[in-house]
């Protein structure tokens, strides 16, 4: 063989074995990320998922926010990318348990009695003012002590979760916003930051984050800072009161007298 013909053919060798080690290479790093991906969300390929969401304020029966909307879309590109299905359920209509199937639940507790009722289940430290009337609280948090007031528009806060319990090893993710347009913030968070939530918290931890939309009737969902790891507040019920010192005094002199 011609020394020229067997250099192009040994070039040609080595660039075929060489492109096939690079496509192993990525094919693997690809799945690997995916698996991640997949039990950071709880999602394996084929299964299911639900997506809850609440009913839009002071609407009839089955309004749903456009905001919200816009947070499922952007979840249900997540569930695709893990291969996985979704169910898509008023929270009315979501009666069952959770721990069986991963379930992204979106909407405030005013809108929506499933995030409410997660409220009381998992995150107990959190509190937050339902009341319809307009006022400075309206809509307020209030996390181990500390209160959480919106300036519509200007600044609103939002609770992204992510939360284990029950007989199985499904999470709940909780986009509970004082409005709509703060969870598909949440949601939009959540779409571009999970590759670090699961470094920092594990594929399998649980987390509570407070956020902040900074500006959302210029900027929409987009502008949103990490105000604080709320974990421990949120998922820790608060302390029984202690009777006030007035009353402790009166018991303590009726048994003096008697």
């Amino acid at each position: 063989m011609d020394d020229n013909l067997r250099d192009i053919v040994l070039g040609v060798l080595a660039a075929g074995i060489t492109t096939s080690l690079g496509w192993f290479g990525r094919t693997y790093l690809w799945r690997r990320r995916l698996r991640r991906k997949q039990r950071f969300f709880g999602l394996p390929e084929h299964s299911e998922c639900l997506l809850v969401v609440g009913r839009k304020a002071a609407t009839g029966e089955g309004a749903v926010s456009r905001d919200d909307v816009f947070a499922l879309l952007e979840l249900s590109a997540l569930i695709k990318d893990c291969g996985a299905n979704a169910q898509v359920l008023s929270h009315e209509n979501a009666r069952q348990g959770f721990g069986e199937r991963t379930e992204f639940c979106v909407g405030g507790p005013a809108s929506n009695r499933r995030t409410a009722a997660h409220l009381h289940s998992l995150l107990p430290g959190v509190r937050i003012d339902t009341t319809p009337e307009p006022g400075p609280d309206q809509a307020s948090f209030t996390i181990g002590g500390e209160r959480y007031r919106m300036e519509r528009g200007s600044v609103e806060y939002v609770l992204l979760a992510r939360l284990t319990a029950g007989e199985g090893s499904h999470p709940v993710f909780v986009f509970c916003g004082q409005r709509a347009v703060t969870n598909q913030a949440a949601a939009r968070h959540l779409a571009r930051h999970h590759v670090r939530l699961a470094r920092r918290y594990g594929t399998d931890g649980d987390f509570c984050l407070l956020l902040k939309v900074v500006n959302s009737q210029a900027y929409g969902p987009d502008v949103v800072e990490l105000v604080a790891d709320v974990t421990q507040a949120a998922t820790t019920a608060p302390s029984a009161p202690v009777p006030p010192p007035a009353r402790r005094q009166h018991r303590a002199r009726s048994r003096t007298e008697g």
